[in-house]
Protein backbone atom coordinates (compact mmCIF):
# COMPACT_ATOMS: atom_id res chain seq x y z
CA UNK A 1 0.00 0.00 0.00
CA UNK A 2 1.62 3.11 -0.69
CA UNK A 3 1.79 6.18 1.29
CA UNK A 4 -0.87 8.65 0.15
CA UNK A 5 -3.38 5.69 0.74
CA UNK A 6 -2.50 4.85 4.13
CA UNK A 7 -2.67 8.31 5.16
CA UNK A 8 -6.00 8.81 3.37
CA UNK A 9 -7.28 5.24 4.99
CA UNK A 10 -6.38 6.32 8.13
CA UNK A 11 -7.88 10.31 8.27
CA UNK A 12 -10.80 8.25 6.50
CA UNK A 13 -11.35 6.03 10.07
CA UNK A 14 -10.23 8.37 12.16
CA UNK A 15 -13.21 10.91 10.61
CA UNK A 16 -15.42 7.72 10.97
CA UNK A 17 -14.67 6.87 14.81
CA UNK A 18 -15.09 11.00 15.03
CA UNK A 19 -18.84 10.68 13.55
CA UNK A 20 -19.62 7.68 15.61
CA UNK A 21 -18.58 9.21 18.88
CA UNK A 22 -20.39 12.54 18.30
CA UNK A 23 -23.91 10.35 18.07
CA UNK A 24 -23.15 8.82 20.93
CA UNK A 25 -22.95 11.64 22.61
CA UNK A 26 -25.73 13.39 21.49
CA UNK A 27 -27.51 10.01 22.53
CA UNK A 28 -26.62 10.01 25.98
CA UNK A 29 -23.56 7.92 25.88
CA UNK A 30 -20.03 9.72 27.36
CA UNK A 31 -17.98 7.12 25.98
CA UNK A 32 -17.59 5.89 22.47
CA UNK A 33 -20.04 2.69 22.17
CA UNK A 34 -16.84 0.28 21.83
CA UNK A 35 -14.23 1.94 24.39
CA UNK A 36 -13.81 0.02 27.33
CA UNK A 37 -15.88 -0.42 30.33
CA UNK A 38 -13.80 1.47 33.28
CA UNK A 39 -15.38 1.79 36.71
CA UNK A 40 -14.22 4.87 39.13
CA UNK A 41 -13.98 4.09 42.56
CA UNK A 42 -17.38 4.17 44.30
CA UNK A 43 -17.08 5.96 47.30
CA UNK A 44 -20.20 5.48 49.22
CA UNK A 45 -21.94 8.63 50.13
CA UNK A 46 -21.15 11.27 52.82
CA UNK A 47 -23.63 10.49 55.81
CA UNK A 48 -25.24 13.49 57.07
CA UNK A 49 -23.62 14.89 59.86
CA UNK A 50 -25.60 14.81 62.56
CA UNK A 51 -27.16 18.38 64.45
CA UNK A 52 -26.66 18.21 68.24
CA UNK A 53 -29.22 19.95 70.25
CA UNK A 54 -28.34 23.05 71.96
CA UNK A 55 -29.91 21.15 75.03
CA UNK A 56 -28.29 17.82 74.47
CA UNK A 57 -26.26 17.69 77.67
CA UNK A 58 -28.89 18.73 80.36
CA UNK A 59 -30.94 15.94 78.30
CA UNK A 60 -28.27 13.34 78.73
CA UNK A 61 -28.14 14.28 82.55
CA UNK A 62 -31.91 14.11 83.03
CA UNK A 63 -31.79 10.38 81.31
CA UNK A 64 -29.30 9.72 83.52
CA UNK A 65 -31.18 11.04 86.33
CA UNK A 66 -34.17 8.78 85.32
CA UNK A 67 -31.97 5.87 85.18
CA UNK A 68 -30.71 6.95 88.79
CA UNK A 69 -34.46 7.00 89.58
CA UNK A 70 -35.71 3.88 88.63
CA UNK A 71 -33.37 1.84 90.97
CA UNK A 72 -33.63 3.95 94.25
CA UNK A 73 -37.57 3.80 93.78
CA UNK A 74 -37.10 0.04 93.80
CA UNK A 75 -34.95 0.15 96.76
CA UNK A 76 -36.10 3.43 98.64
CA UNK A 77 -39.65 3.43 97.37
CA UNK A 78 -42.90 2.07 99.27
CA UNK A 79 -44.14 -0.66 97.90
CA UNK A 80 -47.03 -0.11 94.88
CA UNK A 81 -47.26 -0.34 91.63
CA UNK A 82 -46.07 2.98 90.75
CA UNK A 83 -43.57 3.19 92.97
CA UNK A 84 -41.29 0.33 91.63
CA UNK A 85 -39.21 1.89 89.10
CA UNK A 86 -41.72 1.66 86.17
CA UNK A 87 -42.73 5.10 86.25
CA UNK A 88 -39.35 6.45 85.87
CA UNK A 89 -38.81 3.55 82.62
CA UNK A 90 -42.02 5.02 80.81
CA UNK A 91 -41.14 8.69 81.09
CA UNK A 92 -37.71 7.66 79.95
CA UNK A 93 -39.18 5.42 77.01
CA UNK A 94 -41.24 8.61 76.67
CA UNK A 95 -38.20 10.98 76.28
CA UNK A 96 -36.57 8.70 73.82
CA UNK A 97 -39.72 8.38 71.75
CA UNK A 98 -39.78 12.70 71.58
CA UNK A 99 -36.23 13.46 71.26
CA UNK A 100 -34.45 10.28 69.64
CA UNK A 101 -34.59 11.22 66.21
CA UNK A 102 -31.16 9.27 65.05
CA UNK A 103 -30.59 5.92 66.52
CA UNK A 104 -26.99 7.68 67.39
CA UNK A 105 -29.00 9.64 69.80
CA UNK A 106 -31.40 7.02 71.06
CA UNK A 107 -28.42 5.45 71.84
CA UNK A 108 -26.78 8.39 73.37
CA UNK A 109 -30.04 9.07 76.21
CA UNK A 110 -30.49 5.16 76.66
CA UNK A 111 -26.57 4.94 77.34
CA UNK A 112 -26.79 8.02 80.08
CA UNK A 113 -30.31 5.63 81.39
CA UNK A 114 -28.26 2.66 81.35
CA UNK A 115 -25.31 4.45 83.24
CA UNK A 116 -27.50 6.28 86.11
CA UNK A 117 -29.37 3.09 87.03
CA UNK A 118 -25.89 0.71 87.03
CA UNK A 119 -24.10 3.12 89.34
CA UNK A 120 -26.79 3.32 91.94
CA UNK A 121 -27.45 -0.33 91.36
CA UNK A 122 -23.59 -1.22 92.19
CA UNK A 123 -23.46 0.94 94.86
CA UNK A 124 -27.10 0.97 97.11
CA UNK A 125 -28.01 -2.55 97.17
CA UNK A 126 -30.22 -1.59 100.18
CA UNK A 127 -31.85 1.78 100.85
CA UNK A 128 -30.08 3.59 103.38
CA UNK A 129 -29.91 7.46 104.74
CA UNK A 130 -27.69 8.53 101.63
CA UNK A 131 -29.72 6.40 98.95
CA UNK A 132 -33.17 8.62 100.29
CA UNK A 133 -31.15 11.76 99.89
CA UNK A 134 -29.96 10.98 96.91
CA UNK A 135 -33.35 10.27 95.90
CA UNK A 136 -34.45 13.11 97.28
CA UNK A 137 -31.77 15.24 95.52
CA UNK A 138 -32.69 13.74 91.98
CA UNK A 139 -36.34 14.52 92.33
CA UNK A 140 -35.12 18.08 92.61
CA UNK A 141 -32.47 18.11 89.81
CA UNK A 142 -34.27 16.06 87.56
CA UNK A 143 -37.54 18.33 88.00
CA UNK A 144 -34.93 21.76 87.59
CA UNK A 145 -33.83 20.16 84.54
CA UNK A 146 -37.15 19.59 83.25
CA UNK A 147 -38.76 23.19 83.60
CA UNK A 148 -35.51 24.58 82.41
CA UNK A 149 -35.35 22.99 78.94
CA UNK A 150 -39.11 23.64 78.69
CA UNK A 151 -38.89 27.63 79.35
CA UNK A 152 -35.77 27.93 77.32
CA UNK A 153 -36.11 25.73 74.22
CA UNK A 154 -39.60 25.61 73.64
CA UNK A 155 -41.46 27.13 70.88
Amino acid sequence: MSRPRALARAAALAAGLLVVAAQGRTQGQTRPPNAPQTSAPQTPAPQPLETIAPYERPLLRLAEILGALAWLTQVCGEPSPERDGGEWRARMAALIEAEGATPARRDRLAGAYNRGYRGYEASHRACTPNGRLALRRFLEEGGRIARDVASRYSG
